[in-house]
């Protein structure tokens, strides 16, 4: 479908590559017990999922900064649960969660095997908007970061997907053409209707179950990508 036209490939890498919510999960579980935290892991997540994909939704949208987003993913799925907390620990809890968070290295179903199969053919990059001191290390320890030639960043580029300066300084950086580069990411608004807003050409890995729709191909397993290049 695209092979004849595609020469680069840009990947989201939590919830597309990364798997964010196992290696999250193992983060929690470290660091409450660590602190001595006496919750449910399992109550806990449930209210904390969904609360931390809002929250990065404010984020990108510039609703609240890096210190508000993890300060208030905390302390509000805390406040869900009715477990009083205060902020020093929460602060403690927040710092913890991303100096361990890399340590993890978790990678979703066929992560390997689609990058192996990527990289003889194409320039192969990530385009996140996660922290650079993390993820930076999360390509490191996952063994994945030799996959890629560019990696951009949203701390590097001073906007957040979907904003189109963050594609276009990836397509600069790779000295690449938006018509011959493919977005590969999770998220319909940041990865998919930006990229393609830009000019690139895009497929949506659906990790959280989202409705068809029609601005790309939907896939549900890296593998998939193989039926597409």
């Amino acid at each position: 479908m695209y092979s004849q036209s595609i020469s680069d490939i840009f990947f989201d890498l939590d919830h597309t590559l990364w798997d964010f919510e196992r290696n999250s999960a193992l983060t929690f579980q470290k660091i409450f017990h660590e602190a001595e935290i006496e919750v449910s892991l399992s109550k806990f997540l449930e209210v904390y999922v969904p609360l931390n994909l809002a929250f990065w939704k404010l984020y990108r949208e510039n609703k609240i900064n890096k210190t508000e987003l993890r300060y208030q993913r905390l302390k509000t799925a805390f406040d869900s649960i009715g477990y009083e907390i205060n902020d020093e620990v929460i602060d403690i809890l927040s710092a913890a969660y991303i100096t361990n968070l890399a340590a993890y290295n978790n990678l979703l179903p066929n992560t390997v095997e689609i990058l192996d199969y990527l990289k003889p053919k194409y320039k192969l990059h990530i385009i996140t908007n996660g922290f650079e001191e993390v993820q930076t290390r999360k390509l490191v320890n996952s063994n994945i970061s030799g996959y890629f030639n560019q990696v951009i960043n949203s701390e590097m580029a001073g906007v957040k997907k979907p904003n189109p300066e963050i594609f276009e300084l990836a397509l600069h950086k790779a000295n690449a053409r938006a018509d011959r580069s493919l977005m590969v990411g999770d998220n319909i608004e940041a990865d998919i209707l930006g990229a393609k807003a830009v000019g690139f050409h895009a497929l949506h890995f659906n990790a959280h179950n989202d409705p068809k729709h029609e601005h790309c191909v939907m896939i549900h397993d890296l593998r998939e990508i193989k039926n597409y290049l």
